[in-house]
């Protein structure tokens, strides 16, 4: 079986951690607890009938007090990208964490995703700057850990990418 490190990336409180719990566990809790320094959990996925162990670092979030460390990111086989649609300076952070994954990982699969999409109508990340980011090549999800909404397609896309990026035994 394929093994993959994945890092979940993106700022304080994004929701980094429920998109995880939601994927391997199909679990969501209101209760906020923050991460300290990485929890790793494990799912594999088929794609393309190849099974994928997808080994998921969940960061703990990047704000003005605390940087990611690029340790954490060395092996990565990609990373996701995760924004709060509620918070439009969750988007900077995540841009600025997209150039700390390509200095450190170089250019491998990402996917990001701005995760509250249960309350759209609450979002600060506007329609434009998602096609902007679409134009730079970025693939744009959108999801609700909340609801379970676009969390499987979400890791099953990465992995796609990731197995069509592997040389093939």
């Amino acid at each position: 079986m394929m093994q993959k490190k994945v890092c979940m990336l993106g700022g304080f409180a994004v929701g980094k951690t429920s998109l995880v719990r939601r994927f391997v566990s199909n679990v969501f809790s209101d209760h906020y607890h923050t991460t300290i320094g990485v929890t790793v959990e494990k799912k594999s996925v088929t794609v393309d009938d190849r099974d994928i162990m997808l080994v998921l670092w969940d960061l703990y979030g990047e704000d003005e007090f605390q940087r990611v460390r690029d340790s954490y990111l060395r092996g990565s086989s990609g990373y996701i990208l995760v924004m709060d649609g509620t918070r439009k300076a969750t988007l900077d952070t995540a841009l600025a964490l997209q150039q700390t994954a390509l200095r450190t990982v170089g250019t491998v699969p990402f996917i990001s995703i701005i995760n509250k999409a249960d309350v759209r109508s609450e979002w600060e990340i506007d329609e434009r700057t998602i096609e902007q980011l679409r134009a730079q090549g970025w693939t744009v999800l959108f999801g609700s850990a909340k609801l379970g909404q676009g969390v499987e397609e979400l890791f099953v896309a990465l992995a796609t990418q990731l197995v069509h990026a592997a040389p093939i035994p």
